[in-house]
């Protein structure tokens, strides 16, 4: 048995265009959920290409399903109703628990597609309360959460590791910051990325500065001795400063 993950919302999606519509928005590519159960690790972005919302696209034995962050499902909602315009699309808010854990997928449960440390999710499942350390996965793997190293209107994928984490796809076609995001892809190097530090001494989420007093980046979630920092590459270098702890790049 999982547990159960408190602060995620389940929206069913049904209606003819619900996958072609998803497909016209999303970085990944959700379209071969038509063809039998699964789950895709996808986020909705702006024109520019800034992170608005990340979630999972479900499909199970019966429906389509939408696994989100609660803190963002209202401003997403809104967001998906006003790309609809005519499309035959539904979205309606469920009572599915989010169930997650560790080890083999259970029965009717979907492996978490953006690394395998993540365990497995399940929708409806039986789950206790929450107890696996979780910030401690992402940490050691580099995977950012909502809300925490994921900002709505600030992130980029690319510099979130969402390629690394199959949460983008470029062979999919257009969708909403498609161009900016292949851009990035195909044109440019990353100047600025999420990295994992270590810690010397105690940390809070914060500004990191250089030895020589510049601002390096962010110190974001804290897992022990170590952490997520959005980080200035070219600044990473040395001992670094994040309130009382001084901060190594990995």
């Amino acid at each position: 048995m999982g547990e159960i993950a408190a602060d995620r919302t389940v929206w069913q999606v049904t209606g003819k265009d619900a996958l072609p519509f998803l497909q016209g928005l999303v970085s990944n590519d959700v379209l071969p959920l038509g063809r039998g159960p699964g789950i895709v690790w996808a986020a909705l972005l702006t024109p520019q290409g800034k992170y608005l919302a990340d979630f999972f696209v479900v499909a199970t034995a019966d429906t389509l399903l939408i696994d989100i962050a609660t803190p963002l499902a209202d401003a997403t909602l809104r967001r998906l109703t006003m790309y609809r315009l005519r499309a035959d699309v539904q979205i309606a808010l469920t009572d599915l628990p989010v169930t997650r854990g560790l080890g083999p997928a259970l029965d009717r449960a979907f492996a978490d597609p953006r690394h395998p440390a993540m365990g497995w999710r399940g929708y409806g499942l039986p789950g206790t309360p929450a107890s696996i350390d979780w910030d401690a996965i992402r940490v050691a793997h580099l995977i950012p959460e909502a809300g925490r190293e994921l900002i709505p209107d600030d992130s980029y994928l690319l510099e979130m590791g969402f390629e690394r984490l199959h949460g983008v796809d470029f062979r999919k076609g257009c969708y909403v910051g498609q161009e900016v995001t292949a851009r990035m892809k195909h044109k440019t190097d990353l100047r600025k990325g999420l990295s994992r530090v270590h810690l010397d001494g105690i940390a809070t989420e914060g500004d990191v500065i250089t030895s020589q007093g510049k601002p390096a980046g962010i110190l974001h979630t804290v897992a022990g001795k170590d952490a997520l920092a959005y980080l200035r590459f070219e600044r990473a270098e040395g001992a670094m400063t994040a309130g009382a702890a001084q901060v190594f790049l990995v």
